[in-house]
């Protein structure tokens, strides 16, 4: 009975070995050519009741940064220097909802969870072209309220129109420059993982970690385009912040130190919704190993999906001008 026992363990053990072999051979030679994508992993039978937030999510994103570019454009007085970087910051925040929102309610309604490679690629370039067109956005509009606190009589000679379409332009080709090459950097790499990913969209960060080569080259030109871009934004935001507070505190009237420090509330507003979630998620990845996957998840969606959506609704808040617009249109 030991003997027949034992050998009947021999051929299970056999078998399971066999057939494990070439379900990985079948799985490499699958996933060599798809992503997988997930929204929250091992909750998929919630899916429906996670999707009316995604949703709700999307939608005041969508509507709220498309009022804000109907009242800017319709409106003659708003066609001033503060009032075409919120449209820039709206335009890149529609265009990171719309990158990601179709695989995100595919995944939802049509279980559509595959990507081919391509397709991821040309996913996270604009994902992260955007990001950092968004952090020069936020850059730009720090200087703005620099220029009208410290020079306000000379606000209108120095920020014209010519010059801040030369400026949003050098930012854009820095952001699609940078991030260009990594869909080349990546395409070059073997995928032979189970290449499922955390998230409903590709981030350049999770795809390498796919690969089964060597990515140190990606790791560090990723590092590099960080720094060259959202931390370089980051101080020159910081360092605007500091000389706008040196500006006020030589400001005699309390009153008009308050008046001058409320226009900046709703840019640091975004700038904190943008570099804290940013930031957040960089160091979760970074130390992901010890941290609960379920927060990597949601750090990724906070920072792709909340600063969109609160955008718009600060502005609305916080600049009366645009609140008054927005008001009478729906008046209207």
């Amino acid at each position: 009975m030991g003997y027949a026992q034992k050998r009947r363990e021999e051929r299970f053990k056999t078998t399971r070995t066999s057939q494990y072999i070439t379900s990985a051979v079948n799985d490499t030679k699958f996933s060599s050519e798809v992503f997988f994508l997930t929204v929250i992993r091992g909750q998929e039978d919630v899916y429906l009741w996670i999707s009316v937030p995604f949703c709700l999510m999307y939608v005041i994103s969508i509507v709220g940064n498309s009022v804000i570019l109907f009242i800017i454009k319709r409106d003659p007085s708003l066609h001033e220097p503060m009032y075409i970087f919120l449209s820039m910051l709206a335009i890149t925040d529609l265009g990171l909802s719309i990158a990601t929102m179709p695989k995100t309610l595919g995944i939802f309604f049509l279980n559509s969870r595959e990507i081919s490679l391509d397709a991821c690629f040309a996913q996270l370039f604009f994902i992260h072209s955007l990001t950092f067109i968004e952090s020069s956005v936020l850059l730009l509009m720090a200087f703005d309220r620099f220029v009208v606190i410290s020079n306000s009589l000379r606000y209108a000679s120095i920020l014209t129109l010519p010059r801040i379409t030369k400026m949003g332009l050098v930012f854009v080709l820095r952001g699609v420059a940078v991030v260009f090459p990594l869909p080349f950097l990546l395409k070059r790499f073997r995928y032979c993982q189970a290449n499922v990913l955390f998230h409903s969209y590709c981030l350049h960060q999770e795809v390498m970690k796919m690969a089964c080569s060597d990515i140190r080259v990606n790791s560090i030109y990723g590092l590099f385009v960080t720094d060259s871009t959202v931390t370089l934004d980051l101080l020159l935001i910081l360092l605007s912040y500091v000389m706008i507070l040196k500006t006020v505190l030589n400001i005699a009237s309390h009153a008009e130190s308050v008046r001058a420090l409320s226009t900046c509330v709703s840019h640091l507003s975004a700038v904190l919704l943008f570099y804290i979630s940013g930031i957040g998620l960089s160091i979760v990845q970074r130390f992901g190993n010890s941290s609960s996957p379920l927060l990597q998840i949601l750090m990724g969606y906070i920072y792709l999906l909340v600063p969109p959506m609160m955008n718009p609704i600060v502005y609305s808040m916080k600049s009366k001008h645009v609140r008054a617009r927005i008001i009478r249109a729906f008046k209207k």
